[in-house]
């Protein structure tokens, strides 16, 4: 449910409990938190304002689309325009609830949504059981077993306690869920995706991969062979850039070595896969 009005998040999730028409999962109050909110629980049904601050309905609708096809959509507006609703519409909405809030209509509405819900449902058990090639049924465990490899790799190098490593799990999690690689996105509009602010998010990422760039020189200089270091410097870093930090650390150079944000994520997926 995603409404910047919290006096109607509490009316439909009254509907919603006293009607006995659901689960409320997850609530926000603007789209940006609504978009990862949504991403993450993956429910059947969303309830979506049409004018929100951060991300209106229709733009959280279609990014939203990209990543989960499945999940039914309703929106909820006092706005009465004809092309704003067919926008709403266009956009993947399937029905629409005006404001002032009407009890019945609200049940009506979900009611009739359930009902598509569920027929999709049954008609993906009937493919499965007769298609040769069924969609692998542990799609979420494999995400979830992804991104608590993402996790030890972050610990190996020392990261996990950073203030950039959520960032950096909600980014992998995000590649993970829909296949997709940093080369499909710039830095900044894969940070768009989660906050308004892209810019100090990929500041903090780069400092938290900095770290760990930093803890590898280190690990090198004491032991060259550890095979933390030999997996991870070349894997999530430029060896170069490595080299260059060691020698910074040794006193050699006044020259830093410098982290490439595309390559780090892009290593942290790939090796999250693979533990």
């Amino acid at each position: 449910m995603v409404e910047d009005d919290e006096n109607i998040i509490r009316i439909l999730e009254k509907i919603i409990v006293d009607k006995n028409l659901g689960e409320v999962v997850g609530k926000a109050t603007d789209g940006t938190n609504g978009l990862k909110e949504i991403i993450v629980l993956n429910p059947d049904i969303v309830l979506v304002d049409l004018l929100m601050p951060g991300k209106d309905g229709i733009n959280l609708t279609r990014e939203v689309k990209t990543i989960h096809p499945d999940i039914h959509y309703i929106m909820i507006s006092q706005v009465s325009s004809k092309d704003m609703i067919a926008k709403a519409y266009e956009s993947g909405i399937e029905y629409y609830i005006s404001k002032p809030i009407n009890a019945i209509e609200v049940e009506t509405v979900i009611k009739k949504v359930e009902e598509k819900v569920d027929m999709k449902k049954k008609l993906d058990q009937i493919q499965q059981l007769f298609s040769p090639e069924t969609k692998d049924l542990k799609t979420k465990e494999t995400s979830h077993d992804s991104i608590e490899g993402v996790k030890q790799v972050m610990q190996k190098i020392g990261v996990a306690g950073e203030v950039g490593s959520q960032d950096i799990v909600d980014v992998a999690k995000y590649l993970i869920d829909t296949n997709q690689t940093m080369s499909d996105f710039t830095v900044k509009e894969l940070c768009s995706h989660f906050t308004d602010n892209p810019r100090t998010m990929e500041q903090r990422i780069r400092r938290t991969a900095t770290v760990g760039l930093i803890n590898l020189a280190n690990l090198g200089i004491e032991d060259n062979i550890n095979e933390i270091f030999v997996e991870y410097s070349n894997g999530l870093y430029n060896f170069e850039q490595v080299k260059i930090e060691m020698d910074f650390i040794r006193g050699k150079t006044k020259k830093r070595g410098k982290v490439n944000i595309k390559k780090f994520i892009d290593g942290i997926v790939y090796y999250g896969k693979r533990l």
